[in-house]
C-alpha cells in the first residue's frame, strides 16, 4: 500500500512537470523523471497520469487556467482584443518549451474554451463572419505562440552562461557574413541574435496582429491572389 508519506498531489505533479519543461524542454517531461524528482517510480503517478501525453495534456491546461481575461468594457473591439491576447502572451511568455502545447489543446478545457469563446465574441462583433472569425482565432493563437518561441535570444531551456553564449555566437557569425551580400542582416545582427527589450519586442508583436486583422476587417488588406 501507498505510503501517506508518498501521496502525490496531482497539481504539484504537474508543477515539477512544468519545471523541467521550462529548465530542460518537453523530451524531459516523462512520467519516469516526473516520479524522480519525488523519489518515487513512474508507476506512482498512473492515479494520475496514464503516460506523458496526459502530463502534456496537464500542462496545457495549466498554462490556460493561468490566463486572466480582462472582463468586457465599452472600448473597441480591437483594444479589447489586444487585451486578451497579451494576457495570453503573459502567461506563456515564461514558459517557451511549453508554449505549443496550446495550441492543439485549447479546446480541450474549460479554461481554453473560454479564451476561444472570448476572441470569437470579440471577433463577431467586429462583424466577422464565423468562418473568418475561426480562421482568425487560430491564427491569432498561433502568433502568440510563435512570438514566445522564436524570441530572438529566448526560448532556450538553458542556464543563462549558455543561452548568453549561444546569443553571442548567433550574433558573431551573421555580423561575419560578406556585408555587401547581406547588409541589412549584417546591420540588424544583433537584433536579430537577440531582443533589445523583450517587453516591447512582444508589445510590438500584439499590435501587429491586431493592425491586421483590424485592415482586413476594414478592407485596407485585400488577401494576395
Amino acid at each position: 500500500m501507498e505510503s501517506p508519506r508518498k501521496r502525490l498531489d496531482r497539481d504539484v505533479l504537474v508543477t515539477t512537470a512544468l519545471a523541467l519543461a521550462d529548465a530542460e524542454g518537453l523530451t524531459a517531461v516523462t512520467t519516469r523523471r516526473v516520479g524522480q524528482e519525488h523519489g518515487v517510480s513512474a508507476m506512482a503517478l498512473y492515479r494520475h497520469f496514464r503516460d506523458k501525453d496526459q502530463i502534456l495534456d496537464a500542462i496545457a491546461e495549466r498554462l490556460l487556467s493561468e490566463v486572466r481575461l480582462p472582463e468586457p468594457d465599452d472600448r473597441p473591439w480591437d483594444a479589447q482584443l489586444h487585451g486578451a491576447l497579451s494576457s495570453l502572451l503573459t502567461v506563456l511568455r515564461p514558459h517557451a518549451a511549453a508554449a505549443g502545447l496550446v495550441t492543439t489543446r485549447i479546446l480541450g478545457s474549460p479554461s481554453g474554451l473560454a479564451i476561444a469563446e472570448r476572441t470569437l465574441e470579440l471577433l463577431a462583433g467586429a462583424g466577422f463572419e464565423v468562418e473568418q472569425a475561426a480562421e482568425i482565432a487560430s491564427q491569432c493563437l498561433c502568433s502568440m505562440v510563435t512570438l514566445v518561441v522564436t524570441e530572438p535570444g529566448g526560448g532556450r531551456a538553458e542556464e543563462p552562461p549558455a543561452r548568453d553564449d549561444a546569443v553571442q555566437a548567433k550574433r558573431a557569425s551573421l555580423e561575419a557574413l560578406p556585408a555587401e551580400r547581406y547588409p541589412h542582416v549584417v546591420a540588424a545582427a544583433a537584433a536579430l541574435a537577440s531582443c533589445a527589450s523583450d517587453d516591447v519586442y512582444y508589445a510590438r508583436g500584439v499590435d501587429l496582429l491586431v493592425a491586421g486583422i483590424r485592415g482586413v476587417r476594414t478592407g485596407a488588406h485585400t488577401p494576395a491572389v
